[in-house]
């Protein structure tokens, strides 16, 4: 039976001086680990191309189909603890090559105006207590992989030679309380920040990709950036919601790898802006997707391994949302006025009588 590869495979045969078979099966993320490295050594001139890395070119054809896997997985309690062996795992090529994809990504957030400045900030978590993160001050467009900072899920630095960015304590809020957030991105992106701003939840239900992708789009009361009580607050409503508004602030969305938050931030520009447009036509948003059909976007989420809280919501609870109101509201019946009570006929003399003798002195 030909032996299967992960990325932590490849680390241990690495620094034992070894190669994986060339029959070997590699995972995704193992196939990745061995192009940057061939490509290191091809481009220092160092050696030859390592035994397995064939596998991965471009003329090799796998026999099923398969889709990229950028997520980190890391054995439970292996943790480096010591300086020395945290130094070897922040400069090792699974590491390196992580680092390499922060800085693509905050290229590409840089160029789409999602950042000004030294705006927005990138996190992956690498193991139990560890996590990288981009360093403080700093563009996102021109950060190299030696900018980045490790630290550990309290914030505390433990490598790296440039200070780490204060609002990482607001992507461990969301980290600590829902494991399967691997990766943080936030940013300015202009249309969903408008949309922070303006203090307006952008609705469900009329676009499929947004309701799939993103679910429920959030919205956090303000906090000051960096703070713990940002950390707390986000930290709570992210833990359900893959995407937060955080009012007066910007955009946080994560995700199982840096490349996936990333694309939660674009998918949620893009659906704020969609939506914006459509409100200036003058028309009615509408009823959505209708035919309960949001139902199946919550099902296709927990297919994808991506958690919603609203499964078992009515189909007008899934569409409701009271700015837009773009799909069908939830009706609730409306309470019965209660009934006057029965006129007592010997009251009603009395009125009369009182009524009459009063008329009588007004005509005098």
């Amino acid at each position: 039976m030909r032996q299967v590869i992960t990325a932590q495979d490849i680390e241990t045969l690495f620094s034992n001086g070894a190669t994986p078979p060339a029959d070997a099966i590699l995972t995704p993320s193992a196939r990745d680990l061995l192009r940057s490295r061939a490509s290191l050594l091809s481009s220092s001139g160092a050696g030859r191309p390592l035994a397995g890395a064939s596998v991965s070119s471009p003329a090799a054809k796998s026999s099923e189909p398969t889709v990229p896997d950028y997520e980190f997985k890391w054995t439970p309690g292996s943790d480096p603890k010591t300086p020395a062996e945290i130094a070897v795992f922040f400069n090792s090529p699974a590491i390196v090559l992580i680092k390499e994809r922060m800085c693509d990504i905050g290229r590409r957030m840089w160029s789409k105006d999602y950042t000004d400045g030294n705006g927005g900030n990138l996190t992956v978590r690498v193991g139990d207590n560890l996590v990288l993160c981009t360093p403080t001050l700093i563009s996102k467009g021109f950060m190299q992989p030696a900018d980045i900072a490790l630290i550990d899920m309290d914030g505390k630095q433990l490598a790296g030679s440039r200070k780490r960015t204060s609002e990482a304590m607001t992507h461990l809020g969301i980290m600590k309380r829902q494991p399967l957030c691997k990766s943080c991105c936030h940013a300015h992106p202009p249309h969903a920040t408008a949309f922070a701003v303006a203090r307006v939840q952008p609705p469900t239900c009329l676009i499929p990709e947004a309701d799939i992708f993103l679910g429920k789009i959030a919205l956090a009361p303000y906090q000051t950036p960096g703070s713990p009580e940002n950390a707390d607050t986000v930290g709570e409503i992210g833990k359900d919601n893959q995407c937060v508004l955080m009012l007066n602030h910007g955009v946080i969305t994560w995700g199982k790898d840096v490349e996936d938050a990333y694309w939660k931030m674009e998918n949620a520009d893009s659906y704020c802006r969609t939506i914006w447009i459509a409100s200036q036509l003058g028309g009615e948003l509408g009823e959505g997707v209708g035919g309960n059909k949001a139902k199946e976007f919550v099902k296709i989420r927990k297919m994808l391994g991506m958690p919603d809280n609203r499964d078992g919501l009515k189909e007008c609870e899934l569409c409701d949302n009271s700015d837009f109101r773009p799909g069908v509201q939830c009706t609730v019946p409306a309470k019965s006025e209660p009934s006057a009570p029965a006129a007592d006929p010997a009251v009603e003399a009395m009125v009369q009588t009182i009524a009459a003798q009063i008329l009588q002195r007004l005509k005098r």
